[in-house]
């Protein structure tokens, strides 16, 4: 059984995003067996890397999926926050030598994209799940 650590961004839970992308994680490792371990809720997408590292350094975790939303807005702060948190989630996983997948929605979509895409918080924890057993048998 694979032990799942679960980062989510809270920036966008008044909306139902993040709150659905952590729902509809929840479900995937149930069906696939998987087991969350535990979740750390961060302020947003920016703040996902430090809970990341947190979650990979520990002994009982075989993988971390992270969700957020990251809405556009009218600048481009939304790029930035992107960036950062991709650049700064590829660290950690490359660092701790744990899978860390990016289960992060947008940037340069509307509030309706963000809803549409709320199954990307699945999608990390089904690519969590299946990078931690392939690496687990190499």
């Amino acid at each position: 059984m694979v032990a799942l650590g679960l980062v989510v961004a809270q920036f966008n839970k008044e909306r139902p995003v993040t709150r659905e992308m952590a729902s509809r994680a929840r479900d995937a490792a149930a069906e696939a067996d998987a087991k969350i371990v535990e979740t750390i809720e961060v302020p947003g997408s920016y703040d996902t890397p430090l809970a990341a590292d947190r979650l990979a350094r520990r002994d009982d975790i075989d993988a971390v999926a992270v969700l957020g939303a990251i809405i556009t807005g009218d600048t481009d702060h939304d790029q930035v926050i992107a960036d950062a948190a991709a650049a700064g989630l590829t660290d950690v996983s490359l660092n701790r030598d744990t899978p860390v997948t990016l289960g992060i929605i947008g940037p340069g979509m509307s509030q309706a994209e963000a809803e549409e895409r709320v199954d990307h918080g699945a999608s990390a924890v089904r690519s969590a799940i299946s990078l931690a057993e392939e690496l687990d048998t190499q």
